[in-house]
């Protein structure tokens, strides 16, 4: 096991460019986020679970508002570290219209300094802390939100890219 503060640190920051990874669209194909930079901008939120209170009400806003982010030029990926075949579910049964990315060995979370010791009841475990990377047209990250809270999330970036 690697050690606690490998996993406590920011391993990307605004100026940088994104770690690069691969995710499904909503028909099952597989793309690589390097194929859109420099083309769009480019929201990555990462969330703990598919089917969770929080993630459900962060996908819900994000799936409301995704008309809007197109109109803007900005494509939106969610990432959590459960299967494909669970995003396939979450995205079947919230109408999810964007990419969602399988990180189940928490690689893509490490990679971008999200995968961190957390606290539930007493008990101290690894897991992926809600953030949100934006990137601009340029293909660096613009904005970075930590431990996000869910409702209003989704307009709070919309309106970071509309300034």
């Amino acid at each position: 096991m690697t050690n606690q503060e490998d996993y406590n640190v920011m391993k990307v920051k605004e100026g940088d460019k994104p770690v690069d990874f691969e995710y499904q669209n909503p028909k099952g194909e597989k793309f690589k986020l390097s194929k859109l930079l420099n083309q769009r901008k480019i929201v990555i939120y990462f969330y703990p679970k598919d089917f969770t209170p929080g993630c459900t009400i962060e996908a819900e806003e994000f799936t409301r508002d995704y008309a809007l982010f197109e109109q803007h030029g900005i494509e939106v990926i969610g990432i959590s570290p459960d299967s494909d075949d669970s995003h396939t579910k979450f995205r079947r049964k919230m109408n999810i219209p964007y990419m969602l990315a399988s990180d189940s060995t928490n690689e893509i979370s490490k990679g971008y300094g999200v995968y961190v010791l957390k606290k539930f009841m007493d008990k101290e475990y690894y897991g992926v802390s809600r953030s949100t990377f934006l990137i601009d047209r340029g293909g660096k990250i613009a904005k970075i939100y930590s431990s996000v809270k869910p409702r209003g999330h989704s307009t709070e970036v919309l309106e970071f890219f509309k300034e």
